[in-house]
C-alpha cells in the first residue's frame, strides 16, 4: 500500500515562499506521476500542478502559474512544490497524490482529482495579508 506524506506547511505572510514536500514509502511505479491539490475551507479540492515522472512536463493550475514550481527527486521518493510570492488566496490544505494508471500526465490531460488514486493527509497552508 503506498503511503505518502506531506511535509512543510505552515502559516507565512502574503509574498513569503515555502516548500512543500511529499515523501511516499514507496510510489506505485519507479517513475509516477504526482500531483499537488490544495482545498480551502468550503471549497471543492482542486489541483494545483502536476509532473511526470517520464520526462517531466510540469503543468500548473493558472492560478499558482509563475509562483509555484513542482519537481522531484525519485532517489528520495518525495515530490516537492516550491511556492514563491504567497497570497493570501492560497490558504489551504495541500495535498499530493499519485496517479497510478498516468491518466493526469497524459498529453493534454486536465489535472483532475478523480485519475489520482493515492493521496496524502495533507498539510495546512496559510497565508496571511
Amino acid at each position: 500500500q503506498v503511503q505518502l506524506v506531506e511535509s512543510g506547511g505552515g502559516s507565512v505572510q502574503a509574498g513569503g515562499s515555502l516548500r512543500l514536500s511529499c515523501t511516499a514509502s514507496k510510489f506505485h511505479y519507479n517513475r509516477p506521476c504526482l500531483g499537488w491539490f490544495r482545498q480551502a475551507e468550503g471549497k471543492e479540492r482542486e489541483g494545483v500542478a502536476r509532473i511526470s515522472g517520464v520526462g517531466g512536463f510540469p503543468y500548473y493550475a493558472d492560478s499558482v502559474k509563475g509562483r509555484f514550481t513542482i519537481s522531484h527527486d525519485y532517489a528520495k521518493n518525495t515530490v516537492y512544490l516550491q511556492m514563491n510570492n504567497l497570497k493570501p488566496e492560497d490558504t489551504a490544505m495541500y495535498y499530493c497524490a499519485e496517479d497510478s494508471r498516468y491518466r493526469a500526465c497524459a498529453p493534454g490531460a486536465a489535472l483532475l482529482r478523480s485519475d489520482f488514486d493515492y493521496w496524502g493527509q495533507g498539510t495546512q497552508v496559510t497565508v496571511s495579508s
